[in-house]
């Protein structure tokens, strides 16, 4: 159900980066940071990939991410709302949501980061060793690799 979570919180960040990044193409500061928005969101998008098929080396990476991109949110949350003002141009989507969305992102990011330290502490690289008959192997006083063979 973790797994799940992750992947889920991944994909609802990558579709607000991409709401905000297409609502807001023409008024973004450069093509540079539209650009860096679309890979953030394709990354979160091959996260969410990733850790749907058990890969867990991916988790840390994300927290890492989601820790940035909640700062940039944090910070760029008031210049959309600073341009909701006569004689502007506004961009495809008002800014009042642009911003909503942004400011949004926060604390999905922080969601993200905690579920992301509960699935890590979770090991899912343990794995459990099974017979390839699928049962449960031989009993316990049949075979002892510690023991010393036995004369006969």
């Amino acid at each position: 159900m973790t797994k799940a979570l992750v992947a889920l919180v991944l994909l609802v960040s990558a579709g607000m980066l991409l709401i905000v990044t297409v609502g807001g193409w023409e008024r973004l500061q450069s093509f540079g940071v539209a650009m860096m928005t679309l890979l953030y969101a394709a990354l979160y998008v091959l996260f969410a990939f990733l850790i749907s098929r058990w890969n867990r080396g991916i988790l840390p990476v994300a927290a890492a991410l989601a820790i940035i991109l909640a700062i940039f949110a944090a910070v760029a949350a008031p210049g959309w709302f600073a341009r909701a003002k006569e004689g502007l141009d506004s961009p495809a989507l008002p800014e009042e949501l642009l911003g909503l969305i942004t400011l949004l992102l926060v604390p999905v990011q922080l969601v993200l980061i905690a579920i992301v330290l509960i699935a890590f502490n979770q090991n899912w690289h343990v794995e459990e060793e099974r017979p390839i008959e699928g049962g449960l192997g031989p009993p316990p006083d049949e075979y002892e690799p510690d023991s010393p063979p036995q004369p006969t």
